[in-house]
């Protein structure tokens, strides 16, 4: 049992509840405790589990820990975006993310892209499927979730797994 005092979960909560006195049949599918804060000018966000909460399941995960440039670097006021991605060791499926960068650097975006593939049960691999938006003052051609991806995995081989 984990505690996540999120506004998302009540009002989504709050909508089934509502839904169901009508009539319906749903089921709350779950939270992954995806959030984002604001500090200073910095945005730190996280989805799913990271390696630590993983362990603590019991759960054998891999994670990297990368910073890349928030978008294209000749195009003038990029900045660090660090990123760190956990998945299942042994079949790769995405387990959660945590990153973190300038207010201006899509944090929000990119962690909730993280909790859509979670939810829809993607492999770390599957994230470079994916097709996302570019435009060089806001993301290069991989965006960094999908570079925090493909080191993920060449990471995984180097240590044989």
């Amino acid at each position: 049992y984990t505690y996540l005092p999120l506004g998302t979960t009540a009002h989504k909560q709050g909508r089934i509840v509502g839904e169901n006195v009508l009539g319906a049949n749903k089921k709350f599918p779950g939270s992954l405790g995806t959030q984002s804060v604001k500090l200073f000018d910095t945005v730190v966000a996280r989805t799913g589990l990271n390696d630590k909460d993983a362990k603590a399941f019991g759960v054998k995960s891999f994670t990297v820990d990368v910073t890349f440039d928030d978008h294209k670097a000749y195009y003038p006021g990029a900045k660090d975006l660090r990123i760190r991605l956990t998945g299942f060791a042994e079949n790769g499926r995405l387990l959660g993310a945590q990153i973190m960068g300038s207010v201006d650097s899509e944090v929000s975006k990119r962690v909730d892209i993280v909790a859509a593939a979670i939810f829809n049960g993607l492999t770390v691999a599957q994230l470079n499927d994916l097709d996302l938006s570019y435009t060089p003052p806001l993301s290069s051609p991989w965006d960094p979730v999908q570079m925090a991806a493909q080191e993920w995995c060449k990471q995984r081989r180097l240590q044989g797994r």
